[in-house]
């Protein structure tokens, strides 16, 4: 205690807090609270030095807490040791935390009012540092603020100007609370309250908007888990009894749509065998089926994660449909300034298939069950701006996920969290089959109608609809809600300089 100002260690704990507001806790008013102390410290700070330690406490303790589970991927199957995985997990919150704590810096460097501060700056402050935190070293939008009221009545905005618009209203509310704090029951503070309560009630109204349409009849659907360990995955004494496992459930459903997890074959697309790829495309064309199966792809010399469809479709194809993954995990699926760190992949980190490239920047919509499905693989699905490049052709999206990388750990509920927003950006519904879990289906409404245990084999068996139309946020993408954080800091700006006059 006597080595941590007291304020410092709030703003520590606020942050750490707000990773019950995520999935699996769900406490969506949680993260608002936490913010609402660190615009509160922020203001009472005596200095831009103070306020910027404050930022950082703060982004130390949320990230910590909230991405704690990537110490899983790296030392249980990473084979990284502890006393190297340990520290890399405390640098990466640590450098993480340097953009709560540029927030920190800008906000005090901006003078104003308590109320254009808490109203103005320092919302649209904390969301552009978290739109650049989703673009920086090919971006890392995990626990963006928004993710958090995937079931709130904030999520009514998430089809108008989509996470980060959510963001927004959710750090407006923040601003709202604190400068009701500080001014308790005055006109300003009538005026927040009153600003607070118009945000909730907006958002729960576009909650009943209806953004996209209908489409064919609903289908049924089958979403596979395997449940494959993942220290197994990649074991060639293994692979035998995982395509087999994977083959029994195929045959058991007449589905009309079967999806398999990420690399749910861990082979090469030519390396499966013929005689099973035989025996699942007569299966599928028998019961007028499609099946989406994730591999790995290879072509001239470069590797891809991806997947194939076999089934009913073909007929309408001469080539075999696929999709490869656009944005790869760095150091997870590819080396990013290989000259000078191409030794981690051999040398300290076990990953494999760890560097492969990237799938064309622009793929059609896979055209299966009668629907034109957008496929995205594992991480992709965290980019908003990049899903919707497929709308709005698509009628469908589907997740293939693998998180087994992340055990028993929070991080596969955070992920299904973020697969809800999608569906509410988009007004499509969400499919995501996945090797231990969440396997789910999400409605328009980011909603989850069912899902699978986790961590156990099983198939989830249930219906799905297409959609065509386009919400906001599908025609504007983030553009909108940027060109609004500009304006809040342009008023902001004018105002300082009307008092000035």
């Amino acid at each position: 205690m006597n080595f941590i100002p007291k304020n410092y260690l709030i703003a520590l704990l606020a942050g750490a807090a707000c990773v019950l507001g995520f999935a699996p806790f769900g406490f969506y008013p949680l993260p608002i609270l936490a913010l609402a102390v660190l615009f509160t410290l922020w203001l009472r700070a005596e200095s831009v030095r103070a306020q910027v330690k404050l930022g950082w406490c703060f982004g130390l303790g949320f990230f910590a807490s909230g991405v704690s589970w990537i110490y899983v991927a790296l030392h249980d199957y990473g084979d990284m040791p502890m006393y190297l995985s340990l520290p890399a997990i405390i640098l990466f919150a640590a450098f993480l935390a340097l953009l709560p704590a540029l927030a920190g810096y800008l906000q005090a460097r901006l003078r104003g009012t308590a109320s254009q501060k808490f109203l103005l700056l320092m919302p649209a402050i904390w969301v552009l540092v978290e739109w650049l935190r989703g673009m920086l070293f090919t971006g890392f939008p995990w626990l963006t603020l928004g993710y958090a009221h995937s079931e709130s009545p904030l999520a009514g905005f998430a089809p108008v100007l989509g996470v980060y618009g959510v963001s927004l209203l959710a750090a407006l509310s923040a601003g709202c609370l604190a400068l009701l704090w500080q001014v308790r029951w005055t006109r300003a503070g009538k005026f927040a309250l009153l600003g607070l309560l118009s945000i909730w009630l907006t958002g729960a109204a576009l909650r009943t908007v209806q953004w996209t349409q209908p489409t064919g009849a609903p289908f049924s659907v089958a979403l596979l888990q395997g449940n494959i360990a993942q220290d197994l995955k990649f074991d060639e004494d293994a692979i035998v009894g995982t395509l087999e496992s994977y083959r029994r459930q195929i045959l058991s459903t007449d589905a009309r749509l079967i999806v398999l997890p990420e690399s749910a074959f861990p082979l090469l697309r030519s390396q499966v065998p013929p005689q099973l790829v035989a025996q699942i495309r007569e299966h599928a064309k028998l019961n007028a089926s499609d099946v989406l199966i994730g591999s790995f792809d290879k072509e001239n010399g470069r590797y891809y994660n991806s997947v194939f469809a076999l089934g009913a479709s073909e007929n309408a194809y001469a080539a075999e449909q696929h999709y490869r993954k656009t944005h790869l995990v760095p150091f997870g699926e590819f080396i990013p300034w290989r000259d000078a760190l191409g030794w981690l992949i051999n040398g300290v980190l076990n990953i494999p298939m760890g560097d492969l490239a990237r799938g064309g920047a622009a793929q059609y919509p896979l055209a299966l069950a009668g629907q034109q499905v957008a496929v995205n693989i594992c991480y992709e699905d965290v980019f908003g701006e990049e899903i919707i490049n497929a709308l709005p052709a698509a009628t469908l999206l589907v997740n293939v996920t693998n998180d087994a990388w992340y055990g028993h750990s929070i991080a596969a509920a955070q992920h299904n969290q973020i697969s809800q927003l999608r569906a509410l950006e988009t007004g499509r519904m969400m499919l995501r089959a996945t090797n231990t879990g969440v396997t789910s289906i999400i409605n328009v409404e980011g909603k989850i109608v069912q899902q699978l245990a986790q961590h156990q084999e099983g198939m989830l068996q249930g219906m799905a609809q297409g959609y065509t139309g386009s919400t906001p946020y599908v025609r504007w993408g983030n553009f909108a809600v940027v060109m609004l954080l500009i304006a809040m800091l342009g008023v902001a700006f004018m105002l300082r300089r009307k008092v000035r006059a």
